[in-house]
C-alpha cells in the first residue's frame, strides 16, 4: 500500500494509528482512485479509466500483494453456511458455478444466494436471460446446483438508496437465517471483491453473531463464463482497493 501511495504522489502517514490511518487513506482514495464517484455512482462495469503504464503497473502489483487477485481454496472441509453473493450478471453464473464446485467437496449445512433487485442493463441482459440481479442469481443457482437453491432478495437499508448493498444482503440474510456464535460461514465472491466483502462480513457476522467467516473468489480460469473486457484493469483494482480500506474502516471503527 505504501508504494502503491507514493507512485501516486503521497505518503502514508508512518506513526499514525489505525484509525487514523484508515481515514487518511479513504481521503487519499477518493481524490485518486474513486473513479465511480466520479461517474456518479456508476456501476462497476462501466468504468474505463486509462492510466500511465507507471501507475498501472503499481496498481496490479498492489492488487496481488493485498489479495485482489487469484482464488484460493477454503480453508475448512465443513461449514454451516454457504452463502453466494450477487453482483453483475456474469458474476452471478461464475460464483454459483464455483460455490457449486467448492459444495460438493465439503461438508455444507445450508446454501443461499444473497442479491438485490437491481436491474440488468443491456450487455448483461446479453449474457443471461434475466431481468435483475436476483433473477441472474437464481438462473446461475439452477443450473449449478440442479436443485432448489433460496435466493435472497436484500432491501436497501437507506431508503434513498437505489439497491441493497453488499452488508444490507448480510443483514437480510441474519435476520433470516440467525446463525449460531459457533457456525463457520464460506462465503464466494469475485476475487477483486475478497478484501471489502470479507471485512463486511466480519462486521456483521463476525462481530455481531460471533460467526467464523472465510471468503474466497472464484477461479477465472476455471468459470465456464468468461471474464468481461477490463475486468483486470488497474482502474478497477484501484476501485476495489478504495472499496476495500472503506470497509476496513467501517469495520474497525465498529470493533472499539
Amino acid at each position: 500500500m505504501r508504494d502503491l501511495v507514493t507512485a501516486f504522489g503521497g505518503d502514508l502517514p508512518r506513526d499514525a494509528a489505525t484509525g487514523e490511518l484508515l481515514a487518511w487513506l479513504d481521503d487519499f482514495s477518493d481524490t485518486h482512485w474513486n473513479f465511480r464517484g466520479r461517474l456518479g455512482g456508476a456501476e462497476r462495469d462501466r468504468i474505463r479509466v486509462d492510466l500511465p503504464p507507471r501507475l498501472a503497473a503499481a496498481a496490479l502489483e498492489a492488487a496481488r500483494g493485498l489479495g485482489l487477485t487469484g482464488s484460493i481454496e477454503p480453508p475448512h472441509d465443513e461449514y454451516a453456511h454457504l452463502l453466494i453473493l450477487g453482483g453483475l450478471a456474469r458474476a452471478c453464473l461464475q460464483r454459483t458455478e464455483h460455490a457449486a464446485r467448492l459444495a460438493a467437496a465439503r461438508r455444507i449445512g445450508a446454501v443461499a444466494a444473497l442479491g438485490s433487485r437491481r436491474p440488468l442493463g443491456p450487455e448483461e441482459r446479453a449474457v443471461v436471460d434475466a431481468d435483475t440481479e436476483a433473477d441472474a442469481l437464481a438462473v446461475g443457482v439452477k443450473a449449478a446446483f440442479g436443485a432448489d437453491v433460496p435466493v435472497l432478495v436484500a432491501p436497501p437499508r437507506d431508503p434513498g438508496a437505489p439497491r441493497a448493498n453488499t452488508a444490507d444482503t448480510y443483514e437480510h440474510w441474519a435476520a433470516q437465517a440467525c446463525p449460531r456464535a459457533d457456525e463457520r460461514i464460506l462465503i464466494v465472491t469475485t476475487p477483486i471483491y475478497v478484501p471489502f466483502q470479507h471485512c463486511d462480513a466480519i462486521r456483521i457476522l463476525g462481530l455481531r453473531y460471533r460467526c467464523g467467516i472465510d471468503t474466497v473468489g472464484f477461479d477465472p480460469a476455471r468459470a465456464s463464463t468468461p471474464q468481461p473486457p477490463g475486468a483486470h484493469g488497474a482502474d478497477r483494482y484501484l476501485q476495489e482497493i478504495r472499496s476495500a480500506i472503506r470497509a476496513a474502516r467501517a469495520l474497525h471503527t465498529a470493533a472499539a
